[in-house]
């Protein structure tokens, strides 16, 4: 019925068949269950880097966010890294593309105060999740607002206290996509009932889907108060509507990954298997994806493996925007991941191409 919006936002809302988290035996995926095989077929290298058109006043770059595709156009909503303080002067900023490659900035959706005080919960605005909701015909964006001041020995302090911002787009239909924006409720905060895994960076991520007529969330958090040991795990949220009110599944969570996770985005895969693509963290170095039948019990992490096919390029892998699928059968991944070049180190953008297999278990 909505074709005319492509493949891109049809997997922003999804319909679950699968079990849920009250049936007595869900369908679980275990390590060595395959389900689905991702071959690299192309690498477009470094599409946004420093130097490109629009990124005149972004100094550090581009980090995380979301791509969809509406029609035939990219649009991708992302944290720009402006300048000083580093991680905390940041904005969010709309982009377009016709074909992955050539990208133009259309606007800025929300500007950080940039406070380094640790007063302003505005401080740094990050993680960008734009969703379309069909009741309202409306895009409805999640990003994270954190408080900022200098860093102490062992402990980060340059994005912590994180919450989570609701906000709606005033222009109804699909080409609200670039707002512009009115925030409405905070739907998840750091103080009020945390779960006990999380940390001093408050609440890092939030990216809703839908199962049937249940809104399920993934957020992160981060035991930034000793980097010594800190770890970035997810977990889960429940809603009956989009605008919440959110509550933790505290039963499940931290979500069993077994390894670093942040930023997950969730999409359904033609065999029916969710997927949630996941920055998988700069000591693996690579990009991951969790896999699950219901939405709701997901399977330690596995990860992209971009090599050798890939000569790599990156002095830091990090976050995967999208995993839209295209007409000639292929998925379209477009990543950030940190780059040196002669000023130091700069956030760029890429295009990943990726074939899926889907494997029938026994």
């Amino acid at each position: 019925m909505h074709r005319w919006i492509g493949w891109g936002l049809v997997l922003v809302t999804l319909w679950g068949v699968g079990c849920h988290a009250g049936d007595k035996k869900p369908r679980l995926i275990g390590e060595q269950d395959t389900i689905v095989r991702f071959e690299v077929v192309a690498c477009a290298d470094t599409v946004i880097h420093r130097g490109s058109p629009d990124t005149e006043d972004i100094y550090y770059g581009l980090e995380g966010g979301r791509v969809v595709k509406l029609g035939s156009m990219y649009h991708m909503m992302t944290a720009e890294m402006v300048g000083e303080p580093y991680c905390v002067n940041m904005r969010l900023g709309h982009w377009c593309s016709p074909d992955g490659i050539t990208w133009q900035r259309v606007g800025t959706i929300r500007q950080s105060d940039g406070d380094f005080t640790g007063t302003s919960q505005r401080a740094a605005v990050w993680g960008p999740m734009p969703v379309f909701q069909e009741e309202d015909h409306r895009w409805h964006l999640f990003y994270v607002c954190y408080k900022g001041k200098p860093s102490e020995p062992d402990k980060s302090n340059a994005g912590f206290d994180g919450v989570i911002q609701h906000a709606v787009s005033e222009k109804e239909g699909i080409d609200g996509f670039g707002g512009p924006y009115t925030d409405r409720e905070i739907i998840l905060r750091y103080d009020v009932d945390p779960d006990p895994w999380e940390g001093h960076q408050g609440v890092d991520s939030f990216f809703p889907y839908r199962i049937g007529d249940t809104w399920y969330g993934f957020y992160g958090s981060a035991t930034t108060q000793q980097m010594s040991t800190c770890q970035w795990q997810v977990g889960l949220a429940q809603a009956d509507r989009l605008e919440g009110p959110w509550h933790r599944m505290s039963e499940r969570n931290p979500v069993d990954l077994r390894s670093f996770a942040e930023n997950p985005i969730v999409s359904r895969l033609e065999n029916g298997v969710y997927i949630a693509i996941v920055d998988g963290g700069p000591w693996v170095n690579k990009m991951g994806y969790t896999l699950s039948w219901d939405g709701v019990n997901w399977c330690p992490l596995r990860h992209f493996e971009l090599e050798p096919t890939v000569t790599r390029w990156w002095e830091m892998m990090r976050t995967p925007l999208s995993l839209i699928p295209e007409a000639d059968g292929t998925f379209t991944m477009f990543f950030t991941a940190f780059k040196k070049d002669a000023q130091g180190l700069f956030g760029t953008l890429s295009k990943l191409s990726l074939k899926a297999t889907f494997v029938e278990e026994d």
